[in-house]
């Protein structure tokens, strides 16, 4: 069996992956030479634990390619994902020039039935603008070829990427063909022997599916934040709650942890394409706006907290950062919540070392040299007056406290609750987390 996937981004790259992992000819394909280039010599674009590893078994064992010619790519295959980018609008919708280019390019080189699956996060919709792009190209070459649509939208998570594809908690598909059921059911069936569904349904609610998984998620860490502030206010910890009302099998444990905001490249992306869907067709979304509003206010959160502690003065003050992608185990820094802290201690005139174990060139690219970076997390706490952490990467869990001397003052602002306020104290520091005494 062999698949085609279109773009090779965080999703076409990781299923490409994975499907080829489990014994199935994946070719992806992308436009830009340079990267496949790279990929082909098993230089990855993207830092994700284990990927690397199995880019390179598969390339090996010839169960695994990248072309940047699509004629090649899509030859003899039996379905075709699309999984490039769909990047926000200025108004905050989903731009689909690249998902309808492709499916145009592919109605104009396909030689065989296959299903067009659309893997990229689309709007309700998209999968018929799709058939249709695909159509008038085939109507073009006069061809009565014939091919299905499907959407299969990805739930993977950064970081947990590789293990989130391989043992699925649920396959999602939308589809309106027996045909295009029976091609799904042999490519997923190596990933469904744990047990887990592949959950069938119509276009448009596989469409909404992942739209709304992200949505709930984001709206559940945006609804913990807003309690941890109110936390702040009335003396409560917010940690308590948490366990308080996780332990209630209707809430759950997870995504409940507060923080300094929501980031990455799903959540702010999709809250705002499907508050904009919405309003398109003249709903308001009234929760996921204000979901969005508390997460754009979180990601200040440090930011005050410092501005109090320093009596509105930060010019000439030294801080430490640690952490700077938008969660661990990745160097993704798409809407993370350090670039927010970054420009607003710059902009008050304080100067930045920042450490991050992965995350560093990443940022540089797209800060460049507004802030200094330390290659060790405990040389950028040097001579500082306070230290950030930002992103709860496991080697920051530990305090090295003799290390910690050498700030210069005794100051940490912890933006994802790591640290014991008690121990912390003891050793002589001001302690500032979310949402505890």
């Amino acid at each position: 069996m062999k698949i085609s996937i279109i773009g090779t981004g965080y999703v076409g790259l990781v299923s490409g992956t994975c499907f080829a992992e489990m014994g199935i000819i994946t070719s992806c394909l992308d436009i830009n030479s340079e990267k496949i280039e790279k990929l082909n010599n098993c230089i990855m674009p993207i830092w994700e634990p284990g990927l690397e590893q199995m880019v390179r078994r598969n390339l090996e064992k010839n169960r695994l390619s990248f072309t940047t010619d699509l004629s090649e790519s899509i030859e003899d295959a039996q379905a075709c994902f699309i999984a490039v980018g769909t990047p926000p609008d200025e108004d905050g919708s989903a731009d689909l020039k690249y998902v309808l280019s492709v499916a145009r390019e592919i109605g104009q080189k396909m030689k065989n039935y296959m299903v067009i699956i659309t893997k990229s996060t689309v709007p309700i919709g998209t999968s018929e603008k799709v058939r249709k792009a695909v159509q008038e190209e085939l109507n073009k070459r006069n061809s009565d070829l014939k091919f299905d649509v499907a959407s299969n939208p990805e739930f993977l998570k950064e970081g947990d990427a590789i293990d989130d594809c391989l043992h699925p908690d649920r396959i999602v598909v939308g589809t309106d063909s027996e045909d295009a059921k029976s091609i799904i059911d042999r490519l997923y069936k190596p990933f469904v022997l744990n047990g887990h569904p592949i959950i069938y349904m119509d276009i448009p609610s596989a469409e909404l599916t992942k739209y709304a998984a992200n949505a709930m998620l984001a709206t559940k860490i945006s609804f913990m934040n807003d309690i941890a502030n109110f936390c702040e206010i009335v003396g409560a910890d917010i940690n308590s709650v948490r366990k308080g009302i996780g332990s209630d099998k209707r809430i759950g444990p997870y995504f409940i942890y507060a923080g300094t905001g929501y980031g990455g490249s799903c959540f702010p992306k999709d809250v705002k394409a499907l508050i904009k869907t919405a309003d398109e067709n003249n709903y308001s979304l009234e929760i996921l706006k204000s979901v969005e509003n508390v997460n754009d206010r979180q990601k200040e959160s440090l930011y005050h907290k410092a501005l109090k502690h320093f009596d509105g003065n930060l010019k000439g003050k030294k801080f430490a950062i640690w952490g700077l992608s938008f969660k661990p185990n990745t160097d993704d820094m798409r809407e993370a919540p350090s670039l927010v802290l970054i420009d607003k201690l710059v902009a008050d005139g304080a100067k930045i070392v920042a450490y991050d174990p992965v995350a560093m060139e990443e940022t540089k690219r797209r800060i460049g040299d507004r802030i200094t970076y330390s290659e060790d997390p405990y040389l950028a706490i040097q001579d500082a007056d306070a230290l950030f952490l930002v992103t709860e990467w496991t080697e920051f869990r530990v305090l090295n406290y003799p290390e910690l001397e050498k700030m210069k003052t005794k100051v940490i602002f912890d933006g994802r609750n790591i640290y014991d306020p008690e121990e912390v104290k003891a050793k002589g520091f001001k302690y500032y987390s979310i949402g505890r005494k």
